[in-house]
């Protein structure tokens, strides 16, 4: 199932001592200072190149400190809001700038930025919001002073880069695990496939194994049939010896006469006998012959089950072979996927 974006944190898709590291050379290059926070506000880096002006004034007390807060959090949703890089006038008067990073149109950080100014500060208003917070308002004045002085464009360029790499950098780390999500779920389903495939094969050999010996069955069955048919032929040829033991013992008592009658009797009785045996015997002979129909078709069908199943193993076995060599594809993949960010 794909990863869904408003669990994603920044700490997922970005490395923060990278992040940390090119905060701080960024800072020093452009001479802006930095930080970066998460979705909730919250500083994820240590802050980079902060000024005298709000390090040791504006937040040192705790009205100054809440009108910092409120004063990025605006920023931070401004920034959200549009999508792109905002610069904007702090509540102590510097310029500041907040650029967002999102992942598919999420906000999961914000970098916050600025503390510039692109005019000399004017000595009143800084004197003011000094007393507003609670600061020295001539230490005020000389920390606002020191505050290095940028075009607005320049401010903006320096929003824009930091803007650019940090949700480059985001989306390739969100990519990449995208790709390993979906790695991770096709190789287990290949490897479902294969055991699947696996034990189809392994039931095409226990059927085909199965079936020869069905065929081993039938062919005994063929050979009972012969043996019966053996024995009917030698009942048939008792019979017929029996009907003319019958008919001979019929003639000498004929001719014996009175003495003769109950000998008679048994003679047609073994004349009667005999005619029943033979009628069995074709009966017998009958049903043996449907018996060799059915076990003929029997084995012929087997045959065919056998090259079918024959057929059905190579064709899982070429299967298998496939689903093998895209699981080393898989495999492949969710190596290139796992690779560090540099």
């Amino acid at each position: 199932m794909a990863e869904e974006t408003n669990k994603i944190t920044l700490t997922d898709v970005i490395d923060l001592d990278f992040l940390q590291r090119f905060q701080d050379d960024f800072a020093k290059g452009v001479g802006l200072a930095s930080v970066t926070v998460d979705q909730a506000g919250t500083p994820v880096t240590k802050p980079s190149c902060y000024t005298n002006f709000c390090e040791k004034y504006t937040h040192s007390t705790e009205c100054g400190d809440k009108r910092c807060a409120e004063s990025h959090r605006k920023g931070g949703e401004e920034a959200a809001r549009t999508g792109k890089p905002v610069v904007y006038e702090c509540h102590a008067g510097l310029i500041d700038f907040a650029a967002p990073i999102m992942i598919e149109g999420q906000l999961i950080g914000t970098i916050l930025g600025g503390q510039v100014l692109t005019a000399a500060p004017e000595e009143a208003k800084y004197r003011r919001i000094a007393g507003e917070i609670g600061v020295d308002p001539d230490g005020y004045v000389e920390a606002a002073k020191e505050v290095t002085i940028l075009a607005k464009e320049r401010i903006q360029a320096a929003a824009d880069v930091l803007f650019i790499v940090a949700n480059s950098m985001s989306k390739a780390a969100y990519q990449r695990r995208k790709l390993s999500a979906a790695v991770n779920t096709l190789s287990d389903s290949l490897h479902q496939i294969t055991a699947t495939m696996e034990e189809l094969a392994a039931s095409a050999s226990d059927v085909n194994s199965n079936q020869a010996a069905l065929n081993n069955e039938i062919k005994n069955v063929n050979t009972v049939t012969g043996k019966i048919d053996e024995v009917m032929e030698f009942i048939k040829d008792i019979a017929d010896e029996t009907r003319l033991l019958g008919l001979n013992a019929a003639i000498e008592a004929a001719r014996a006469g009175e003495a003769g009658l109950g000998f008679g009797v048994v003679a047609q009785e073994i004349r009667k006998l005999s005619s029943e045996s033979k009628e069995t015997v074709g009966k017998i002979h009958e049903l043996t012959t449907i018996i060799k129909s059915s076990v003929d078709k029997t084995v012929e069908m087997g045959n065919e089950t056998t090259a079918t199943v024959e057929q059905q193993g190579a064709a899982i076995e070429e299967i298998v072979a496939n689903v093998q060599e895209i699981t080393s594809l898989t495999d492949q993949l969710a190596a290139l996927a796992s690779t560090d960010k540099d």
